[in-house]
């Protein structure tokens, strides 16, 4: 009766501790790309250029490219909108300026660039994978959901732009900004003019 509980609980089942040790080294690789944005998106850039030499190569599966388009719109808009949304939330916290006097705030994505990374590489590598199964391989007549995706894409991003406007925001910020100390004006070099 001793063994009951006490050893088996010691002894855990290969399977589950073989996937968590896969899942830790997966999030370990994973974790030391994050510094790494450049080599980061040209990774994505090769996936997406093979995924769509996957398509064209088998002339196929445009319902898969229209529903990963419409994902990838989706993530591009949380990436460029901002956490708290001013004209949906009233919150106590941080909010974005509306007028030239109001204290700066810097900009907080809804969706972090690193995650955003992620879902569309993800998303780019499970469309990837569906091309292989002809479940997925749907006939339709592509031009027309290509049109519907453009017409869609306008007037997401005319809606987006607009809100952009309207709360004085830009969502990029190109290079770290640095401190230049004070600037010394022309008087103020030691030399007195009277």
């Amino acid at each position: 009766m001793e063994g009951i509980g006490g050893d088996s609980a010691a002894v855990a089942s290969p399977l589950p501790q073989w996937g968590h040790d896969a899942w830790r080294i997966y999030q370990y690789y994973l974790d030391k790309t994050t510094p790494h944005t450049a080599y980061r998106w040209i990774g994505t850039l090769v996936v997406a250029a093979i995924y769509c030499l996957r398509v064209y190569y088998v002339q196929g599966f445009y319902i898969v490219s229209y529903g990963l388009g419409i994902y990838l719109l989706n993530l591009l808009i949380g990436f460029l909108s901002p956490l708290v949304d001013p004209e949906l939330e009233v919150t106590d916290g941080p909010l974005l300026p509306t007028k030239g006097s109001d204290e700066f705030k810097p900009f907080i994505r809804r969706l972090p660039e690193f995650k955003f990374w992620y879902s569309m590489t993800k998303a780019f590598c499970i469309a990837f994978v569906m091309t292989f199964f002809s479940v997925f391989d749907v006939p339709v007549f592509w031009p027309i959901l290509l049109c519907y995706w453009i017409v869609l894409f306008v007037l997401t991003m005319r809606r987006q732009i607009a809100h952009m406007i309207k709360y004085k925001y830009i969502p990029f910020s190109f290079g770290k900004q640095k401190y230049t100390g004070k600037k010394a004006s022309p008087s103020s070099n030691g030399s007195r003019v009277d």
